[in-house]
C-alpha cells in the first residue's frame, strides 16, 4: 500500500511538473508568435518579406539592399516599440509577482507602493515648470526615475523603522501615491493646457515615444531582476509560510524582504520612466500564471515574465490596430482589458491565501 502511494504521489508532481513545463512553453511560444508579427504592423505599407529582410540586414550588415526609409521605420520606430514591449512587460510582471510574494497580498505591486505616482510627478515636474534634474532631452526620463524611488525609500524607512507589517507597508505606498498624485494634480491646475496634455499622455502609458538606446538600459535591468529573483526564490517560498517559519529556516527575513522589494520597484521605475505608467501588466500577469503553475517562485517567476511580455505585446498590437492609422495609448488598452479580467480571476480564486 505504501508503495502504491509512493508511485500515486510520484505521479502526481510529475504531471504538475508537466503542467508547469508546457504552460511556459506555451508562453514562450506565444510571445514570439506575436513578436514576429508585430514587427510587420504599422502606419507604412512595408511588406512583411521587406521587414525581415530589414532585420536581417541589420543582424549581417550588407546581406540586402535596403532603402533608408524602410530602414529608419523598422529598426529605428518599430523595433524598439516591439523590444520595449517585450522586456518591459516582463519587468512589470517580474516586479509585480515579487511583491506579491514577498508582501503575501494578492493587490500589492510596485505601483501600489507609490512608484508610478512618484515617477508621474517627477516627469510632471520636468514637462509643467522645466524643472529638471538634468539640463537635456532625458531630463524628464531622469526626474520621473528618481521621483519613482521616493515612496519605496519611505515605505523601506518606515517598514524598518516602526516594524510595519506587509499589510500596512502596503498602505503606506497607496498614502504615497494619493499624496503624489495630488501634487500632480495641483501641478496641472496651473499649469499651461499644452503641457498638462501632454502630464496626462505620459501618465496614460505609451510606446510611441521609445528609441533604441532606450533598450539596453531595460535589457540590463531584465537581466539583473530575474538573476536576483533566481537567487532569492527559496527564502521567497519560505516567507510565503510566515516570517515566523522562514526565521526557523534560516532566512534573515528583513533582508530577504528588503532586497526584493528594492529589486521590483527600481526594475519598474526603469521602465515606467521610459514608457509612463502602464498598468495592470504587474498585477494581472502574475495572478494568470498562479493559476497554471502555482505559487513556486521557481516556476512563477519565468511564467510572469512571459506572460507580461505576451499581455504587452498584445496590448501593443491592438493599439497599433484598432483605430488605425492612430497609435492609441497602449495603457489605456491595458487598462481596459486588464480590468475586467483581473476581476474575473479575483472572483474565481477559491481563498485570498493562494499567494
Amino acid at each position: 500500500m505504501n508503495i502504491e502511494d509512493n508511485k500515486c504521489e510520484e505521479e502526481k508532481i510529475r504531471m504538475i511538473f508537466l503542467k508547469r513545463l508546457l504552460f511556459i512553453l506555451f508562453l514562450l511560444a506565444a510571445v514570439i508568435s506575436i513578436l514576429s508579427y508585430s514587427v510587420t504592423v504599422g502606419t507604412a505599407d512595408i511588406s512583411v518579406w521587406d521587414v525581415y529582410r530589414t532585420l536581417m540586414d541589420a543582424v549581417l550588415p550588407g546581406t540586402f539592399e535596403i532603402g533608408d526609409r524602410t530602414r529608419m521605420i523598422i529598426i529605428d520606430i518599430r523595433l524598439p516599440r516591439v523590444l520595449m514591449a517585450l522586456i518591459g512587460g516582463a519587468i512589470l510582471a517580474v516586479g509585480g509577482c515579487l511583491t506579491q510574494s514577498i508582501l503575501r497580498n494578492p493587490l500589492a505591486t510596485p505601483y501600489t507602493l507609490g512608484v508610478s505616482s512618484g515617477a508621474g510627478f517627477g516627469a510632471a515636474i520636468a514637462i509643467l515648470m522645466g524643472m529638471t534634474l538634468v539640463s537635456n532631452v532625458v531630463g524628464v526620463i531622469v526626474n520621473a526615475f528618481v521621483f519613482a524611488l521616493i515612496p519605496i525609500a519611505v515605505v523601506l524607512t518606515a517598514g524598518r523603522a516602526r516594524n510595519l507589517s506587509s499589510a500596512t507597508m502596503v498602505l503606506c505606498g497607496v498614502a504615497m501615491s494619493y499624496i503624489f498624485s495630488a501634487a500632480n494634480t495641483l501641478l496641472q491646475f496651473f499649469g499651461d493646457p499644452n503641457a498638462v496634455k501632454a502630464v496626462v499622455f505620459w501618465m496614460v502609458g505609451d510606446l510611441n515615444n521609445i528609441f533604441i538606446w532606450h533598450i539596453p538600459f531595460v535589457l540590463i535591468t531584465l537581466i539583473m531582476c530575474l538573476v536576483t529573483s533566481a537567487y532569492l526564490s527559496k527564502n521567497i517560498n519560505a516567507m510565503r509560510l510566515g516570517d515566523d517559519t522562514a526565521r526557523s529556516l534560516g532566512v534573515n527575513t528583513e533582508a530577504v524582504r528588503t532586497i526584493t522589494l528594492l529589486v521590483a520597484c527600481l526594475s519598474t521605475a526603469m521602465v515606467v520612466c521610459f514608457t509612463g505608467s502602464i498598468g495592470f501588466i504587474c498585477l494581472l500577469a502574475p495572478h494568470i500564471s498562479r493559476v497554471f503553475v502555482g505559487g513556486d517562485m521557481k516556476y512563477l517567476v519565468p511564467a510572469s515574465a512571459l506572460c507580461g511580455s505576451a499581455l504587452l505585446l498584445l496590448a501593443d498590437l491592438g493599439a497599433k490596430m484598432l483605430a488605425e492609422p492612430i497609435m492609441l495609448p497602449v495603457g489605456a488598452i491595458t487598462a481596459m482589458v486588464g480590468g475586467p479580467l483581473l476581476l474575473y480571476l479575483l472572483l474565481r480564486r477559491k481563498s485570498d491565501n493562494a499567494v
